[in-house]
């Protein structure tokens, strides 16, 4: 997909740059597929605010998309291509040779009339989703399992691809979009190939209107609040604060490492994203 550009008619069209939507298909979605999605606003089931800057946006109807793929040794039929607002991929409509419906996260290349397939026996192309174990080395994948049957956690937003390095007994090492390489269970499932919409990146929103439309309000800078409402307020004229960049409640905000570094599941890391 192309990024479509715009004649600067308005001020804000001067720097808007979208990605465009003309290859995908026009359709409304698949109704027994999809269901009300209610915004929080930021706030949790006390009604406190637990994420700022949240709040309003466009409604939007989730799409329930198949993360497990379960459905072995059965082909299906891609139907549909659509846009997702829920997600920065696109994602697409396959009806298996039974009769059921369901939604997949298109990859790269995937086009309306391919044939998909889960299982062993599926081929090494775009859209089939394979167990690791079954998967050769070198080859790019994406919606990998962290462990096996939880569906898909990894490489699933536009653009992203991961490549799996080797394997060892048990364990598979996987090379992560982040560059951290981590060792994943080899009956976990991946799909081949590279998530679509890879121009995503390079859309511009032109406006602060169209970031309110995804539900984000405006973001305040803790050096231009008073020294009551965050650590790094006050001071005569600008100032940066004087002292490291931190959250509103302390925090260091900026190299600290906040993975917790008593996590049974640092054993799987054999390379940090960050040397």
């Amino acid at each position: 997909m192309a990024i479509k550009s715009f004649n600067p008619t308005t001020p804000s069209l001067r720097h808007m740059s979208i990605v465009d939507r003309s290859a995908l298909s026009n359709v409304a979605p698949e109704k027994s597929l999809t269901r009300g999605k209610k915004s929080t606003g930021g706030r949790n089931n006390a009604g406190r605010i637990t994420t700022r800057f949240r709040g309003a946006g466009n409604k939007r109807r989730y799409r329930a998309v198949d993360f497990f793929r379960k459905k072995d040794g059965v082909p299906a039929t891609v139907k549909t291509i659509e846009y997702d607002p829920n997600r920065t991929a696109n994602i697409a409509l396959i009806v298996y040779a039974d009769g059921e419906k369901s939604y997949i996260v298109a990859p790269n290349g995937l086009k309306v009339g391919d044939k998909v397939m889960n299982g062993s026996k599926a081929e090494l192309k775009p859209g089939n989703c394979l167990c690791i174990k079954d998967i050769p080395v070198g080859v790019d994948i994406c919606c990998i399992e962290l462990t096996p049957g939880c569906g898909a956690k990894i490489a699933r937003s536009a653009g992203q691809v991961a490549t799996l390095r080797g394997k060892e007994e048990s364990y598979a090492q996987i090379k992560l979009p982040s560059g951290e390489v981590r060792m994943i269970h080899v009956n976990c499932r991946a799909m081949i190939g590279q998530i679509g919409n890879i121009d995503k990146m390079n859309a511009k929103l032109g406006k602060a209107g169209k970031k309110r439309y995804l539900g984000k309000r405006p973001h305040v800078r803790g050096v231009v609040m008073n020294p009551v409402d965050h650590p790094m307020g006050g001071g005569e004229g600008r100032s940066s604060g004087g002292g490291h960049p931190v959250s509103p409640w302390g925090q260091l905000a900026k190299g600290k490492r906040t993975r917790n570094p008593k996590k049974t599941s640092k054993n799987f890391i054999v390379e940090r994203r960050k040397k």
